[in-house]
């Protein structure tokens, strides 16, 4: 599903404009992304978890050359599904 899918859907589901969907679906990526970039975890109830964990700087190699390559440490960010969607997803 893409963003334009969903926004499509909402609008559908919700009888409002497919602008007002968009201001809905844009605000709602907005407060995940802010909440996410100051390094806080999102927590929706049935859906899952979202969390922000530091990945430390190391030494890899290039698999093709076998060089050594330095790797900056850096900020990833993690998805684990409730149980609600888990089951879901496996019936």
């Amino acid at each position: 599903m893409t963003k334009l899918e969903l926004i499509k859907i909402i609008a559908e589901k919700m009888n409002i404009t497919y602008k007002e969907s968009t201001e809905a679906v844009n605000l709602i990526l907005d407060a995940i992304t802010n909440s996410l970039s100051k390094g806080e975890s999102i927590k929706i109830r049935g859906f899952g978890v979202f969390n922000v964990k530091e990945k430390k700087e190391k030494i890899a190699r290039n698999p093709k050359t076998g060089e050594k390559v330095h790797v900056p440490a850096k900020k990833v960010v993690k998805f684990k599904p409730g149980k609600e969607l888990k089951e879901i997803v496996n019936n």
